[in-house]
């Protein structure tokens, strides 16, 4: 299971609206075939370990990271593939949260004599897929929020300079993480304040790119702003309705849709509810204090990246998160540390807030 979690991981920054899985077929203790999922449309991971086995197939046991497929999508169902081939024995690492399969894949395999387990490193299978566990469980993307900082809690000047806070290091990594993501959202002030491309840029490697995402309450994202300049996957949210003034922006190529306002800016979570109903399963939010607060204090950040840089920008200097005043201990907002390590001369810190994403047992 080990080796197909590693195969598995192949698929990370490709895969999307599908979950990465890998499957690995023995026969007589010994491996007989491999595959991993690429892209959606393309043979699922059961398939492809299917055709590398060959007749060696028969009475093997699959080793799979997530329950074989049982219906029909945009490729037929694993289970069929499996039970065509002669396999004897299929060992999942979860069950499947997509309600078409939901144990229903394992039981058919069992209904059809084949023996079955479920749950072997299960936790390293969740940790690969929490978009799609996600999107499939919350009808929501998974929300991975990354932030700069200096070591005095700042993350940019009050003129709001904030280019370079980080090292050259700390940079490519955060380009992994978009790579990974489905999407990546910021919030208008950011593209006023900054112009960011928002794309992934890995030399050598071949990736999509992501949605880019914006979110526009007043509409005051000048067409001329460098991402709408680049491949048209933009998607703009705002609460304007009137056609003379989407118009510019919708003839550069970007997609705008209509969400309702709360308060001064959008309903945070009809904006996500959309981008699960576009199958956008890791959403890597790249933005400012107060879109990153309204996010924290809606419950709607699933995990922090927090690049904490070796230098100090004083008093003035602009926040982490803009959240209310919290008077009392009581009111802190607990975080969960899950991963520290040294990047560059910066350090990452990973982190999850307590009430949130840790119900899923990711």
């Amino acid at each position: 299971m080990a080796r197909a979690l590693s195969l598995a991981r192949r698929g990370l920054y490709t895969t999307d609206p599908n979950p990465r899985v890998g499957c690995v077929l023995v026969n007589a203790d010994r491996i007989v075939g491999e595959g991993w999922h690429q892209r959606a449309g393309e043979g699922h991971a059961e398939v492809l370990a299917l055709a590398a086995a060959g007749s060696q197939a028969r009475n093997a046991t699959a080793y799979i990271t997530l329950e074989p497929c049982c219906h029909h999508g945009r490729t037929p169902p694993c289970t069929q593939a499996l039970l065509a081939a002669g396999i004897r024995r299929v060992v999942s690492a979860m069950q499947d949260p997509n309600p078409q399969v939901a144990g229903q894949g394992l039981a058919e395999l069992r209904a059809a004599g084949v023996q079955t387990e479920c749950g072997i490193l299960e936790q390293e299978a969740r940790q690969l897929n929490p978009g799609f566990i996600m999107r499939m469980t919350q009808r929501r993307p998974f929300v991975r929020c990354k932030q700069a900082m200096s070591l005095d809690g700042r993350t940019a000047m009050a003129s709001g300079e904030s280019q370079w806070i980080t090292g050259e290091a700390a940079r490519l990594d955060v380009q992994h993480w978009r790579a990974r993501a489905a999407a990546v959202m910021t919030g208008v002030g950011t593209i006023l304040a900054d112009d960011p491309a928002l794309t992934v840029r890995l030399a050598g490697e071949s990736l999509r790119q992501p949605l880019r995402v914006i979110l526009d309450p007043e509409l005051a994202t000048p067409p001329f702003a460098r991402t709408l300049k680049l491949d048209g996957q933009v998607l703009i949210f705002t609460a304007v309705t009137a056609a003379d003034r989407r118009a510019p922006l919708e003839a550069t190529g970007a997609q705008l849709v209509t969400a309702p306002r709360q308060g001064l800016g959008l309903e945070l979570r009809a904006v996500l509810s959309e981008l699960a109903r576009r199958e956008i399963n890791e959403l890597h939010l790249e933005c400012g204090a107060i879109l990153a607060g309204a996010m924290l204090q809606a419950g709607l950040i699933d995990e922090l990246l927090i690049y904490l840089a070796p230098i100090l920008l004083g008093d003035d200097a602009l926040g982490l998160f803009h959240l209310p005043e919290l008077r009392r201990m009581s009111e802190r907002i607990p975080l969960q540390i899950i991963d520290v390590r040294a990047i560059g001369r910066d350090w990452r810190f990973t982190a999850r807030p307590v009430s949130g994403v840790v119900e899923l047992e990711l």
